[in-house]
């Protein structure tokens, strides 16, 4: 299962990268339009913080300190910035699930995060439907915004 959830992750923090480097303009990470509150600067920030919190310090116990209002507010982070934090979100990511054994996924989370106990195989399932939900995003956020000149 760990191997699984390891290829998983990757593949889709692979895409994110790719998703934000495929940007002509990086001034367009921060770009809002009519009807998408969060320019995908913000949600690049938001899923690194995300996965850095509930799997590096809650499950891989590595030191992280996230200031989840920054994520949505901060604006202009260099693109080449937020592709190096997403290699390292990358890293954090598979050493957390490298340290788990196969009775950890079984465990209940120690986190009570979405306001009801779940096991730790529940809230990863969950924190990869998060980032490929916020993926689509960026994706549609890129093609919409992004047009090369």
């Amino acid at each position: 299962m760990k191997n699984a959830f390891i290829s998983l992750y990757n593949r889709d923090l692979n895409r994110l990268y790719k998703e934000i480097a495929a940007y002509s303009d990086e001034t367009v990470l921060w770009q809002k339009a009519e009807g998408i509150a969060n320019p995908a600067g913000n949600l690049c920030l938001h899923l690194v913080g995300n996965l850095k919190e509930y799997m590096g310090r809650q499950i891989g116990r590595i030191p992280y300190e996230r200031n989840r209002p920054l994520e949505f507010s901060a604006t202009g982070i260099a693109q080449k910035e937020l592709l190096a934090m997403i290699e390292s979100t990358k890293e954090v990511v598979e050493m957390a699930l490298s340290s788990m054994r196969n009775d950890d996924f079984s465990d209940k989370y120690p986190e009570n995060v979405l306001g009801y106990d779940m096991t730790v195989h529940y809230f990863l399932v969950h924190l990869s439907g998060h980032l490929n939900y916020h993926l689509g995003q960026i994706n549609y956020h890129r093609r919409l915004l992004d047009t090369p000149q």
